[in-house]
Order: C-alpha cells, then structure tokens, then sequence
C-alpha cells in the first residue's frame, strides 16, 4: 500500500502524473472518504510519508507534528492532575494573536495572572483559517495557486517567529513549520489530483493555524522566564460528530486522555490548541463554529478551573448590537442562560455550546478585552449570582436585545385544524425533511393557525413541501391557505425572570407601538428569558433602537429636525442649547437636533449638532436644502427611534407635508397655523390620522403664542364640559396698538410705534388685516368641533379699503394718516360710552358660527384691563357659564412662541415615557 500511495502521490516539482488505477478504483469506492483511516492503516502518520522521488520526510513529526498514538507512547512515572479554583482558563482569539506584537501582549496577560496555575486556549493567528480554507478550495478547484498561497502561509508564520524567537527555539520552531508545510503541500496535492476533499480532509488541514500559534506563543513565554508546555488537543479532546455541524464531547474519554497526557507533561503553564479535537478513532477533526471558545469551556469543565476568561476585540457583551444602536452598553453580569438566548438571537456574545460545559459546576465565562485591559468585561455565571444585583436595578430584568434578519413567517391556518391531534406534527414534519431551520413557532390557543419563521432563503422550499403535504386538506378547504409573508426580522428582548415581572411586556409593546412598529407575531418561552416579536425588516433597526431607548437606557431619546430657524426658530434653538444639560441629567430627556433646515440651506449632522456654534457650523458645512432629504436624514439616518419635526415657518407648502410626516411615523409639532387653518377636509384628514396612530402632532402655539389655549380647550371638552363660547384678544400686535390708542394719540402713530418695536409683520398689513386672528378663531372652532372653512368666518379688516392695493408697506405707512380721523372718532364714541376698543375673535359654538371684529367694551371688562401685547381668551362653558374661565398673558413675541413650542417638544417627550 506504501508503494502504491507513494507513486500516487508525487512531490510538487512533477510536471505531470501517472495515477495507478488501484487508487482510482479505492477513491471511486469511497476509501478516500475517509483518509485518516486509510493513513492510519498504512501508519502514514507515525512512519512518514514517502514521496515519488523517493525522498522521506522526517518521522518524528508529521502532518502537523502529531504526536505518536498515546497507545504507542513509552510509560513515564505518573503525575497526579490536580483539579480546581487553582486553574484559571483562558481563551484567545485570532485577533488577540493577530501579530508578533500581540503575542507578546498575551503573553504579559498570562505572566500577570497570579492564578497558580493556567491553561492557555489559543485560536489560528488572525485571518490564517481562513487561509487554509482557500488551500482547499484552490486545491479542490485544480487551482496551481494553492503553492503560492501555502507559501504566504509559511512566510506570514516564519516573519511572526522570526520577530518573536531567537537562536535554538526559532530554529528549532522553523523546522518543524517547513515540515509541516512540506506534508500539506503532499496532502494538497492529492486533494488537486482528485478534485475533492473530505470533510475529514479539510478540518485536518485547517487545524495547522492553531498548532503553530500555540507552539509560538509557548516558546515566548518560556523565553520570558515562565515553564511552559504546548498541548496539541487532538490528544486530548475526543468528540462524536452530532450532526447539524456540530460535535459532542466525549467528556469520560476525554479526562482519561488529559490525565495521560497530563502525567507525561505536567506544568502550571500549558497553551494549549482551540478548535481542534479527535474523534474516538483518532481522527482529528474540528470543534466546528467558535470552536476555540468551546474548547477553553470544555477544558474549564475538565480542570474544573476557578474561571474561564474569553479575550476578543470587544469590552464586554453590550445590551445590543453597537452598530446599530450607538448608546449600547457593556453589561456587567448576565446568567448562563441570558448569554444563551442572547447568543441565540445573533447577539455577539458566545455560541450557546460554549456554555454547556461550565454550567454543570458552576464555572464564571468572563469577556474581556485585549485591547482595554481597564474594562472589567462582562461576567457570565449562575443566575442566582446575579439576583442579588438585579433585585438592585428593576431594568435589569431586561438585559438586552438581539436580531435576527432576513427571515419569513410561514402560516398556515385553517378552520378544520382546531382540536385535530397531530397537525402541528405534521407541518414540522415537513419543515424537518426539507432541512428548514425553525427560528421561532407562535400558535394561537384557539389552534386555527400555526405561524413560524424560518430562513427566507429556505422558505420557498418549505412552502412548496407543505402545499404537497396537505393538498388534500387544501383542497377539501379544513385548511384555508399556507401564506408566505416575507421580509421579516426578529427582535428578541432577554432577560433573567423578564416575562414574570408585571409590566414588562407592556413598555415593550408600548415602546414599539409608539415609534409605529406592528407587530407581525409574539413567541415567549415559560422559560421567562425572552419575548420575541416578528416585525418588518424595514422597521427592525428602529425597533430595536426604540426598545433599547424605552427599556434599557431608561431615558427619552428623540432626534429633532428645526425647520426655519428665523426669529422664533433660532430662539427655539438658543433655548434647546441652554436647556439640554437639565433635561437631560434631570429629566432623562435627550433632545438631539439633528437638522437645521432654512430657505434654501440645511445643516444636517448623523449625532447631532453642537448648538453652541450652529450658525457658524451651517455657513461651514452647509449644503443646499431639500426637504424631502432633510426629512428622511432625521428620521432615518441615525440611532433614535423617535423622530420630530418642528416646522418654525408659516409656509403653507411645508404644512402640507404634515401628512405624510406623520404618517411614516414622524411626530410634528409646529406654531405654524396653515394646516389646521386650511381646507378642511385636509384638517379633518390630519386628524384622523393622528387618532389612529401613535404618532403625535402637537400645535399649542398655533394660538396664543406660549399661552394654553389649546391644552385648556381639549382639557374642558375631554373632561365632559360643553364649550358655549370662545372670546378673545388672540392677535399681540393689535392688542398693543389698541392698548396704547388712547390719549389722543393718532392711530396710525400707535402703528408705526408696533412696527418699529418688531410687534407687527414686515408689512402691518398683514397683522390689521385680522387674517391672522381669523385663522386662529378658525383652528379654535374646529377643536370645539365645528366644521367651518376660513371662508366662513365674517372678518373686519382694519387696513383702509382704499390701502389695500398699496405697493409697499413704505407706501401704506406713507397713506395711514389720512384714515387718522375715521379711526379717532371710534375711540372717541367709545370713550364717551364708557368703553374701549378691542380687537376680537369669536367662536360661538351654540350657533356654529365664528367673527372677527373691532368691538367695544366696558372699562371694567377683563379685556379692557389688558396692557402691552398680552392676549386674553375666554371660555364660556356649561360649568364656566356666569364666570367664563380666563386665560392672560403674552400673546407674541419670539421668547414666548418660542416657549411654547419647547413646551410641545416636552409633551412629546413625556408621551414618549420621559418621567412627568
């Protein structure tokens, strides 16, 4: 058989082969399937390998530098394995020893261990797995590359050893790698000549990365002083392939095989290989995915060690994914069984294999980083360690969230399903012989449907196996469909007794349901660890930041867009600057503004803008507005589930897109009177809008400035009172210049004193032309619920008629005074009466009409006691009906509108579970 093999096998430099036809007919008959035990039956692993040109490769060391069968190995004076707390675990991935630099770090890590005795799990150096992979397949492929490829493999390893040893050790180290790197060139060969590799083939192949990495970084820490010995686990670790690409461990066998070897190496420092194993016939093989994170879990059940500490690149397990959720956390602690179903759900923590080792003695996994030797990490052990502490902090009944994406709900329902045994059984049965993975099973208690998810890639096939299974079902119509919803994702809220603790699943559905997420189907386990929901794939980063926001975080995030930032939208801004600290250490409201959108500029940031320098920031980085992108920049483009946009215009174009803001889930709040002033079957349209979701749009200042008219308004009708009649001085401009008519001043003088003061519009026309104050009335009588156009209400404009067609406000300043006569003698008639004019908007609900007009009052009326711009409304109501209830105060202004429309942002945020 040597000869046989040798001649099929030629060295790399033969240009062409002759294959015996005793060989094809051993690979046609599968012999080749499995190749360990046809190396071992022709003692290629223990007697070398004989190439064509009649070369022999060393025997002592082949193949990755087995070592003999331990069998075969001679006797040595027995050393007793202890076993322990005086075994510490650790666990180093590729990118811990991704360089020289890095072993050297790890190799400071372990000499700073005071433990007194370690055991060292170390993966491939960074990147080399996947390098071996590639040799197989270029080998397998029939690829002349896979030389040139083995040779970076041998050069990134020598350089590494090279940086790291020196005199007997490099050399000693370098000889056995070239060796090693001879052998697979032979083995990779006899891949390219069949075209195909085993599974046995390959695991052994990519197995070397972890052999050579542990021998290195033994051999450094041996040239630092410390004794060390190297383990090539394939001695040691013994597993039974379990299917599903996965292994079990054989664990009896295997503390056999660690006392033996043990016996013959002892020493408080091993490193010893990851990833790599055997099977019970001594065929190595692989622990499968993160498999070197389950062997340092399997060696720490074997030690029975004090800890087990995984290194990687990462802090800690975090709450949720950090790239897409920024203000994810480091968790401190979670149970064995939280890292088991966060892991579970995708969550970068640990495969759930990993944990079953420790478990069973209660052995803590530590995460830490290489990198941050300051961060503690994040500690997972017993869950009845971690009571005491949750007990401490309600939200750590919810540890933290994970996703599952690109998944499909398959349901099937049907009337004729309910109280037949066997149905469930059968759907899973179907799902079972097409190799469908089942993520997640919902069932109503009413068993008319059964809804699942699976892989879309799989979901076709299982589609089409359960149409076949029940056609007949179907057809009979005892099964009314088997529906395919596509494009889902999963969102999985974890954590220790969550389901138990009252409350819990309400904030999580009320959290979703306020930043618009529906739900598509629930699953909870009595296991009480998580719930989990099904949800759009679209809406998945948003559920979870939301979730996150509402849950964990335990503060309100919103991201804000400031549309207009004139005289009231740069105060609202001056105002948001000097605020956010507050509110946000006292309140736990964190308010970002994420634009800044003006007339033909727009200032955009993805964490939000530095307040403090905003307009300088906009002449910097500014780009040319579009509000379509502004919109969709606030609202998608960054971390925060809830998005507001605050429109400081009165632009009827801007009011137009409330609508389908609110409707993508975009919250509004705005002073700008347009849209609720506007159409009414628009109006009307707005609001139902808002009563059917949870998106809010909030316009106080609409009316009255910073005054409550409105949250007055809504609090009469939603407590039962009957709204009778609404009056009042709502416009500040006219209220100032018919608060300071008086004294025989000239009307047109009090104007121009508003003007210049900054009371009126640009154009005092616009403010005494009573268009404003009807607007108003008109959004009043609508709260009250009538049904009226602005065209319906009477209004008596205060501009001349002969004014009106004025070219300028320059030129109609110019022709006030000729009207000076006209306007005195009203306030004289008025001041011999006894009484003043005022300027008013009335809503008269009895008779469902509304006005605006100059109207006179006596001297001891509320209205007449007013002074400079304040406004004044009152409400008569069933209960207000012989003192109507009154509200005064500043009615304009940019402080004071401004207020008002932070104190809208501040509603939404407490509608949004900020602390009242």
């Amino acid at each position: 058989m040597t000869s046989s093999f040798s001649s099929a096998i030629p060295s790399s430099s033969s240009s062409r082969i002759s294959i015996p036809q005793t060989f094809l007919q051993q690979h046609n008959n599968k012999i080749f399937h499995s190749p360990f035990s046809f190396f071992h039956r022709s003692h290629f692993l223990r007697k070398g390998l004989t190439l064509s040109r009649g070369r022999e490769l060393p025997s002592t060391r082949i193949c990755a530098s087995l070592t003999e069968d331990i069998s075969t190995k001679a006797s040595v004076e027995e050393k007793q394995l202890p076993k322990g707390e005086t075994w510490s675990i650790h666990k180093f991935g590729g990118t811990c020893v991704g360089s020289s630099q890095r072993i050297k770090n790890v190799a400071d890590v372990i000499n700073n261990d005071d433990s007194e005795r370690k055991l060292v799990v170390v993966s491939a150096m960074s990147k080399v797995t996947d390098m071996m992979y590639d040799l197989i397949y270029k080998a397998q492929s029939r690829d002349d590359g896979y030389i040139s490829a083995l040779d970076a493999v041998l050069e990134k390893h020598s350089l590494t050893a090279s940086d790291l040893l020196d005199g007997d050790s490099l050399a000693s180290f370098l000889s056995l790698l070239r060796q090693d790197i001879n052998n697979l060139k032979a083995m990779l060969r006899a891949i390219y000549i069949a075209g195909h590799a085993t599974e046995s083939f390959t695991e052994f192949v990519v197995g070397h990365g972890e052999l050579w990495s542990a021998q290195m970084l033994s051999l450094v820490i041996r040239k630092n002083g410390t004794d060390s010995k190297w383990m090539d686990t394939r001695e040691v670790l013994i597993v039974n392939p379990s299917g599903s690409n996965q292994v079990d461990p054989d664990y009896l066998e295997s503390e056999k095989r660690l006392k033996k070897w043990y016996s013959s190496n002892p020493s408080k420092v091993i490193i010893a290989t990851g990833f790599i194993a055997s099977t019970p016939q001594n065929i190595p093989t692989t622990l499968k995915r993160d498999g070197s994170d389950f062997s340092a879990a399997i060696m720490g059940a074997l030690f029975r060690a004090r800890q087990v500490t995984i290194w990687t690149d990462v802090d800690g397990v975090y709450s949720a994914d950090p790239r897409k959720v920024s203000e994810a956390v480091v968790l401190k602690t979670l149970s064995y069984q939280e890292a088991w179903e966060m892991s579970y759900f995708g969550a970068n923590v640990l495969h759930p294999s990993t944990i079953i080792p420790v478990m069973q003695y209660g052995i803590p996994i530590v995460i830490r980083n290489i990198f941050n030797l300051s961060a503690p990490g994040t500690k997972i052990c017993d869950s009845s360690i971690n009571d005491d502490e949750d007990k401490k902090n309600l939200k750590n009944h919810v540890k933290g969230f994970a996703t599952i994406d690109n998944l499909a709900l398959v349901n099937v329902e049907g009337t004729g399903m309910a109280g037949v045994p066997g149905t469930a059984s059968a759907i899973f049965s179907a799902v079972k012989d097409v190799g469908a993975n089942v993520i997640m099973i919902s069932q109503a208690s009413s068993e008319h449907s059964v809804c699942f998810a699976v892989p879309e890639k799989e979901v076709k096939a299982v589609a089409e196996a359960l149409q076949s299974r029940f056609r007949e079902a179907l057809d009979a119509g005892r099964l009314s469909q088997v529906a395919i919803i596509p494009n889902c994702s999963i969102l999985a809220s974890v954590g220790q007794k969550m389901a138990s603790t009252p409350g819990v699943s309400a904030t999580l559905f009320n959290a979703l349901a306020k930043a618009n997420i529906n739900v598509r189907a629930i699953a909870q386990g009595c296991s009480e660890y998580n719930i989990t929901v099904v949800v759009k794939r679209e809406d998945c980063i948003k559920a979870l930041r939301a979730v996150h926001s509402r849950f964990y975080l335990s503060r309100t995030t919103i991201a804000m867009g400031i549309i207009g930032p004139g005289l009231i939208g740069s105060t609202l801004l001056d105002q948001l600057r000097d605020q956010a600290s507050i509110l946000k250490e006292e309140f736990n409201i964190d308010l970002r503004v994420m634009g800044i959108l003006s007339s033909n500029s727009m200032l955009l940031s993805d964490v939000g803008i530095d307040l403090d320098r905003w307009r300088e920031l906009r002449e910097k980085n500014g780009e040319v507005g579009n509000l379509e992108k502004f919109a969709q920049h606030v609202h998608g483009n960054h971390f925060i589930p809830n998005t507001v946009l605050v429109d400081c215009t009165a632009d009827s174009v801007i009011a137009g897109y409330y609508y389908d803001w609110l409707r993508r889930g975009i919250h509004v709040v705005t002073p700008n009177k347009k849209a609720n002033s506007g159409p009414l079957d628009q109006y009307l349209k707005l609001r139902a809008l808002q009563r059917q979701s949870y998106t809010h749009y909030f316009y106080e200042a609409t009316v009255g400035a910073g005054l409550p008219i409105i949250s007055t308004l809504r609090g009469l009708l939603e407590t039962g009172d009957r709204i009778l009649k609404i009056e009042g001085i709502f416009s500040g401009t006219l209220s100032y210049i018919f608060n300071n008519f008086k004294d025989g001043r000239a009307f047109s003088g009090v104007v121009a004193e508003a003007k210049e003061a900054g009371y009126t519009e640009p154009d005092p026309r616009d403010d005494l032309s009573g268009t404003d104050v009807a607007r108003k009335v008109i959004i009043l009588a609508r709260e009250s619920g009538l049904k009226l156009e602005l065209s319906d209400i009477p209004v008596e404009s205060l501009v001349p008629h002969q004014l009106r067609a004025c070219g300028s406000a320059q030129e109609f300043m110019q022709q006030l005074p000729k009207f000076d006569p006209e306007f005195g003698k009203k306030h004289q008639e008025a001041e011999n009466a006894g009484e003043v004019l005022r300027y008013v908007g009335v809503v008269d609900v009895t008779n469902k009409k509304g006005v605006v007009e100059l109207r006179r009052y006596k001297k001891d009326h509320p209205f007449a006691q007013l002074s400079g711009s304040d406004n004044i409304i009152a409400f008569t109501t069933r209960r207000y009906n012989q003192q109507p209830l009154i509200v005064r105060g500043p009615g304009a202004g940019a402080q004071v509108t401004a207020g008002g429309i932070f104190s809208d942002i501040l509603r939404l945020a407490s509608y949004l579970g900020a602390p009242s």
